[in-house]
């Protein structure tokens, strides 16, 4: 089961910061998000804001060369965890990374098509940018999906 939490446009890369704010708000251990978006959408703009609403520890920036990156965090045991699944091709190489899946938040970029299959229930977030360049507006799609996010207040 999913259920759509919210859909708007994002002007600026403040903005994509603040929304990572506000997801932070409703994060807790075990959860898992999926970003999806082409080059520069702003995924991890996004969390990077994600990361300072969870009080995380250090600079959160792509994790591209070493594909993941644990984040301790001032305000908490759990972890927040950012993978860059670019060069993962399947669940079994994420699997390798032996990441805590139930005790971690874990943010993972380009992990449609396999990441799904780590958790019950998972954020999907499709980041959409206009291809012409005309706009640097980007329409983002919050998605929740299995029962943790069946309730789950829509994200304004």
């Amino acid at each position: 089961m999913s259920r759509q939490l919210a859909k708007f446009e994002i002007a600026t890369p403040e903005a994509m910061n603040e929304f990572g704010l506000k997801v932070a708000k409703i994060l807790k251990a075990g959860d898992l998000v999926i970003l999806t978006g082409p080059l520069g959408a702003g995924k991890t703009t996004f969390t990077r804001g994600v990361g300072e609403g969870l009080q995380a520890i250090g600079n959160v920036s792509s994790p591209t060369f070493v594909i993941a990156r644990t984040h301790k965090r001032s305000s908490s045991e759990t972890p927040l965890v950012h993978v860059d699944a670019y060069r993962l091709s399947s669940v079994h190489e994420f699997d390798d990374l032996d990441i805590d899946i139930e005790r971690s938040i874990v943010l993972v970029e380009w992990g449609r098509g396999f990441a799904e299959d780590l958790a019950e229930a998972w954020l999907d977030i499709e980041i959409e940018r206009d291809q012409t360049g005309e706009s640097e507006i980007r329409t983002v799609t919050l998605v929740g999906h299995g029962a943790r996010f069946e309730n789950e207040e829509a994200l304004a």
